[in-house]
């Protein structure tokens, strides 16, 4: 067998609270297997990490806090970024070569969604071409829940998604105590969920009342609803319970927000100038409510996406698993995979791990799918209940605390000795 090569490890775009986890996975895979493997590296905060040769040593450092990666959310551990390698920066491409020759790196494993996959695999040409023994593989991740193909036969659904869905299951619990009893006052609350404009995480909001009990309206940016058609749906519900919550996708048509843009070209909802939900508010109390009181608003922003507390024990064990699953594909099967997870077919849940070529998972984005949507386009189906509800899980996450607080991993700012020159990114050099 070859001399063990090095591996380097990134992650990309917006974190999730498991995000960290798969991180593990793929670190403890790695140390488990010394005749494929050898130091295990981070690019810190993602592919810049990588261009500008700042690696982490993940060898280095303590089991413990490796360990601790598992209820460590977000991204802290190691970083991520949102630098996107376009086909015309071909000197990015050449630096990241470059830097992986430097240090003997041979494996490479990149933790994102669908523009992750994508970078996956075109570093994985470009390394095959360039003649470097580099095995490329994905881990996918992403809350939106939008990687993969409309049939769910590349991959049932990403981790990350379901510890999100958990958070708007017992999310809009609450709100529905809050509505309830402040509602001669407040009879509309107005929540705005992430996911752009792809529906996996305001649907998510029926799970918190899957029998239909809550005055509660869903409303996607795919169901073509308008305003004026969502205020008509808002007084409907006011004139039959006397409150309404409205949970909202943050990619709902309103006009103009004031859009701005990451590198990717993804709409910032959360940095735009004007916020969905309060126009939504705003257009409410304008129009008038068949209740006394205001229409309020809410927006979870960021939280959804690292609040520890919320996550999904489901998708905490299945994010390792993914992990694991690239490092053994990296190992057994060589470059160009991206794990994946698939539904066992059956009442019962049950997955099974298993590869797809990065080739047909870059740039992927799937949709919600529109038999999903109710009728009446202010709700979601009980197929989609069905689909979601095992991914929330049925207990609470273990973290542990230190002096009443959460104890998150500490990574060492061990890094690898720096060999090449300094570089800058291509995308920065005419700022």
């Amino acid at each position: 067998m070859a001399e063990p090569k090095n591996a380097v490890v990134a992650q990309s775009g917006g974190p999730s609270p498991v995000i960290n986890n798969s991180l593990r996975g793929i670190v403890e895979t790695c140390r488990s297997l010394p005749e494929y493997f050898g130091r295990v590296y981070a690019g810190f905060h993602g592919i810049e990490g990588i261009l500008k040769e700042e690696l982490l040593d993940l060898s280095a450092q303590d089991e413990e806090e490796i360990s601790l990666l598992r209820t460590t959310p977000a991204a802290g551990g190691i970083g991520t970024c949102r630098y996107k390698l376009k086909t015309s920066q071909q000197e990015d491409f050449q630096r990241v070569i470059q830097v992986f020759k430097a240090h003997s790196v041979g494996y490479f494993f990149y933790i994102g969604g669908n523009d992750s996959m994508d970078t996956a695999h075109k570093i994985a040409i470009l390394a095959r071409e360039r003649g470097l023994d580099l095995v490329a593989s994905g881990v996918p991740k992403t809350i939106d829940n939008d990687v993969g193909d409309r049939e769910f036969k590349l991959i049932d659904h990403t981790p990350g998604y379901g510890s999100v869905a958990r958070y708007w299951a017992l999310y809009v619990q609450n709100a529905n105590q809050e509505n309830d009893g402040s509602s001669p006052a407040d009879p509309v609350l107005v929540l705005q969920a992430m996911g752009r404009k792809i529906g996996f995480i305001p649907a998510a909001a029926r799970l918190a009342d899957p029998e239909r009990e809550m005055p509660l309206l869903i409303f996607l940016a795919e169901s073509g609803v308008t305003l004026e058609e969502l205020a008509d749906r808002v007084n409907e519900q006011l004139k039959a319970a006397g409150r309404a919550i409205v949970v909202i996708s943050e990619g709902f048509p309103v006009g103009e927000i004031g859009e701005r843009r990451d590198s990717f070209g993804h709409v910032q909802f959360s940095s735009s100038e004007m916020n969905v939900e309060q126009i939504v508010v705003n257009y409410l109390n304008r129009v008038g409510l068949r209740a006394q009181g205001a229409a309020r608003g809410n927006v979870p922003g960021t939280d959804q996406r690292h609040n520890m507390i919320y996550a999904s024990t489901v998708d905490l064990e299945e994010a390792y698993n993914v992990g694991q699953k690239a490092a053994l594909v990296a190992a057994e099967h060589g470059s160009g995979f991206m794990s994946t997870i698939l539904r066992e077919p059956g009442p019962i849940y049950g997955v099974r791990y298993d590869k797809v070529p990065l080739e047909l998972v870059a740039n992927s984005e799937r949709e919600f799918p529109r038999a999903w949507i109710a009728p009446g386009r202010a709700d979601v189906t009980d197929d989609f209940v069905r689909y979601a509800r095992p991914l929330i899980g049925d207990d609470w996450p273990s973290v542990p605390l230190e002096d009443g607080r959460q104890r998150f991993a500490r990574l060492k700012p061990i890094f690898a000795e720096k060999v090449l020159p300094e570089y800058m990114p291509q995308a920065y050099r005419a700022r």
